[in-house]
């Protein structure tokens, strides 16, 4: 075997440990990766939250039985292709072995490490924007038409992973017309490869328009609750702190990309670069949408620090040092490795960067994140509990006020045909009014007013308060359980005209 491929299995080996040893054994999943998980149930063209390809791992995740292990293995295993992906960029420009190990690591000990710790689309969107710009590079170098069908390939499922690849495409666009490589508009083969890409894509757009596009209408006002505060400085700022242990890798890209000749063909990355994040910025959007641009760029500006410490030695360890070094107090910060008790006691740490400071605008003893992976499973056994004191589960629902809480009790119950649901996210399509409903476990969290459930008790024989969420970590501290036993109307009648009323929000 040669000694390339051994340093590229033992950077992706390292990949894997990272991944696993990152989280500390007393975190659960984190909320968002419950609904993907819970997706996997309930297989469509899309969603309201998200795209179909993350439904379908879940799918496969499910077949291999579900466990922590496998929620975790897809997501590194998406950041492990980015890394061969770069790896092979830089071979295909030319770089060597010093290039592929400096760009890998770079990639490596960077916030997509963050990103590949949890199941969520954002681990196969910067994967197939980095595949999208090396079928380009491939198509660059080989003026071989046939890379343009793989490039088609990568746009597809790469939208139908997460939407936020049209920015990319559209960025694309005026960077071709700038470059000498605007002649692929005159090829036939390109539009070839649109027709195969909206192919791939048309069973998504027939979903969302059959369901009257409420992803656009999440988008709307996820920018009208959310976006209307994302500061564009905070967008910058936060673009360097990503790659903090490489940003000088990045800017070496900039440089070659116009005084590096064999670099002048590739331009039109940079200007890809230039009008994609010009987007964001226009749209407020978040930061860490702008994540897949960089592995390309992190592969340009290896190759070229490679040839211009083509005889210094010492420089290109000290290149390799800076990354690992300057990684480590990002890891430090950036992931829960420690207990909820160890972070706690090291709070300044958090504090002094406004990492305690949760969206209520209050310190508290753990970061958000962290909070969001705490109380999870406990809150399910909890359910359990209460839902098999109880004979008829057959006609019994558990309904929650949001898709972390439904999501958390499908994953943890040891009842399998639990299906707690919500009036949140993609829950609201899983209500089930096909059966008669006379119990409903209700889990409320603990900022709501109803603590006595006063406006359902004439409506059932029994309401009481049945349990409560009291890990102090958790971000649903004082989530409450209530049981509602013995329906006195149809309860069913009641769910569908609010399940109506929600779901015309979305239209």
């Amino acid at each position: 075997m040669k000694k390339k491929t051994l340093v590229l299995y033992g950077i992706i080996l390292l990949k894997f440990i990272l991944q696993y040893t990152l989280i500390s054994p007393e975190y659960d999943l984190q909320r968002d990766e419950y609904l993907h998980l819970d997706q996997g149930n309930h297989l469509a063209w899309g969603f309201i939250s998200v795209p179909p390809v993350t439904s379908w791992i879940s799918y496969i995740i499910h077949l291999l039985g579900g466990g922590v292990f496998w929620v975790h293995f897809f997501p590194a295993l998406f950041g492990a292709f980015t890394i061969f992906l770069v790896w092979k960029m830089i071979e295909e420009m030319g770089g060597s072995l010093f290039a592929q190990v400096l760009g890998s690591l770079a990639v490596l000990l960077s916030a997509i490490l963050r990103i590949n710790i949890l199941f969520q689309p954002n681990s196969l969107d910067v994967f197939f924007w980095t595949l999208l710009y090396y079928t380009l590079i491939r198509y660059i170098n080989t003026n071989d038409t046939r890379w343009l069908f793989a490039t088609a390939l990568a746009t597809g499922f790469g939208f139908l992973s997460k939407y936020n690849i049209l920015f990319l495409l559209v960025g694309l666009v005026p960077a071709f017309l700038l470059t000498d490589q605007r002649s692929i508009f005159k090829k036939k083969e390109l539009y070839i490869a649109v027709a195969i890409t909206l192919i791939i894509v048309l069973p998504n757009l027939v979903w969302q328009y059959r369901h009257h596009f409420p992803t656009w209408h999440q988008l709307n006002e996820l920018s009208q609750t959310q976006l209307v505060h994302v500061k564009r400085s905070d967008f910058i700022k936060e673009q360097f702190l990503f790659f903090l242990s490489s940003f000088f890798i990045i800017i070496a890209a900039f440089v070659a990309f116009f005084v590096y000749p064999p670099f002048k063909k590739y331009r039109l990355f940079f200007w890809s670069y230039v009008f994609t994040i010009s987007l964001f910025l226009f749209f407020k959007a978040k930061s860490y949408y702008a994540i897949g641009l960089y592995p390309a760029l992190i592969a340009f500006g290896s190759v070229y620090l490679e040839k211009k410490f083509a005889t210094r030695t010492f420089l290109r360890a000290i290149s390799i040092a800076v990354v690992v070094l300057l990684s480590i107090p990002f890891i430090l910060i950036a992931f829960p490795f420690q207990g909820p008790a160890a972070v706690k006691k090291n709070g300044q740490r958090y504090k002094s960067l406004g990492l305690l400071r949760w969206e209520d605008g209050e310190d508290h003893d753990l970061p958000q994140d962290f909070a969001d992976m705490i109380g999870w499973s406990g809150l399910a056994k909890k359910v359990d509990s209460v839902y098999e004191l109880l004979p008829d589960k057959e006609h019994t629902v558990v309904l929650c006020d949001n898709y972390g809480q439904a999501g958390a009790i499908n994953y943890y119950s040891k009842f399998k045909k639990i299906n707690a649901v919500s009036f949140h996210a993609d829950y609201i399509n899983w209500i089930p009014l096909h059966k008669e409903i006379t119990n409903v476990i209700v889990v409320k969290d603990a900022d709501d007013d109803d603590s006595t459930r006063a406006e359902e008790r004439p409506l059932f024989d029994t309401v009481f308060l049945a349990g409560r969420n009291n890990n102090r970590y958790s971000r649903e501290f004082g989530t409450r359980i209530f049981l509602l036993q013995g329906a006195k109307t149809n309860i069913n009648k009641r769910l569908a005209a609010e399940k109506e009323e929600r779901t015309n929000r979305y239209q």
